[in-house]
């Protein structure tokens, strides 16, 4: 822990942007494996790096912390948890650009449940980049003909409501410690995944898959996010995150022969520059 706080904030969060952008990648990779199973042991892996994580932070305290994230802390998990379900059904049924373009609309999300539940105000900036993200996300599935894929790009969406859901939560209740929750959130992930799967035997090379999904790719990117976050402004976080979002589709055409068609590389580019226009937005409002 004395380790990683000494490295810059906006580099620890380029490292766990970095480590999530390779999730696509190692999903693809699995062999036979049914997506529940990869689920479960996916989130087998997260649990013991988040728990050895909580060991080393809070060492006799540990149980103190779970405990004082109290009732938000058990419900942000159960919302992260969909997130992380969502996540593998998507990478499963669809295509990784998809998944990364579709993820970054967390930002559009989190601007239109803090006006319906916050009442928060929306200026004309975040209105049109909310109108541009939908006009990209329509090219991305548009394009999707296919019901399998169009139901990966629907369980997408999954993650980023999870996350806007869980950043609402936060906000109300600002002691929350995000890593108790993280490791809930790996729990009831965990038993979604063993209750949807008639067995969790699986090959030990998709076991080991597995490991490096659980333990640096998910483990590692939400440590470095969430230690990284707390000396790096919020605005500057959402844009550095912009990185798993490209390098999540490279990492598929480089790796697992994935080529996304153009009009999925145009519509997330129009979704990127909205959620950039929104993030310029947040700026203006600090500036003012």
């Amino acid at each position: 822990m004395n380790i990683i706080s000494k490295i810059p904030g906006p580099l620890l969060v380029f490292l766990g942007a970095c480590s999530l952008s390779f999730g696509g990648m190692i999903v693809k990779s699995f062999e036979g494996s049914t997506l529940w199973q990869i689920l479960f042991w996916r989130s087998f892996f997260f649990i013991i790096v988040i728990l050895c994580f909580l060991i080393i932070s809070y060492k006799q305290k540990i149980f103190s912390a779970l405990f004082k994230s109290g009732v938000p802390g058990l419900f942000g998990g159960i919302v992260l948890s969909s997130g992380f379900c969502g996540y593998v059904f998507a990478m499963y049924n669809t295509t990784v650009a998809n998944t990364n373009f579709i993820i970054q609309t967390q930002t559009i999300f989190l601007a239109i449940f803090g006006y319906i539940f916050l009442k928060e105000k929306i200026s004309k900036i975040t209105l049109a980049s909310i109108i541009l993200a939908i006009a990209g996300i329509i090219m991305m599935v548009g394009n999707s003909l296919s019901p399998g894929q169009m139901v990966g790009n629907i369980a997408a969406f999954i993650m980023p409501i999870s996350f806007a859901i869980l950043i609402l939560v936060v906000r109300k209740y600002p002691d929350v410690d995000m890593v108790p929750l993280q490791l809930v959130a790996g729990i009831f992930a965990m038993i979604i995944g063993y209750s949807m799967s008639p067995t969790i035997a699986i090959s030990s090379h998709d076991i080991f898959l597995g490991f490096l999904a659980g333990f640096f790719q998910l483990g590692f990117g939400f440590i470095f996010i969430t230690v990284g976050a707390r000396s790096t402004p919020s605005a500057f976080v959402g844009i550095i995150m912009l990185t798993e979002a490209v390098l999540g589709p490279l990492w598929a055409w480089m790796f697992v022969n994935e080529n996304p068609p153009y009009i999925v590389l145009i519509g997330g580019s129009v979704v990127i520059f909205a959620v950039l226009l929104q993030f310029m937005s947040l700026l203006f409002v600090k500036k003012a």
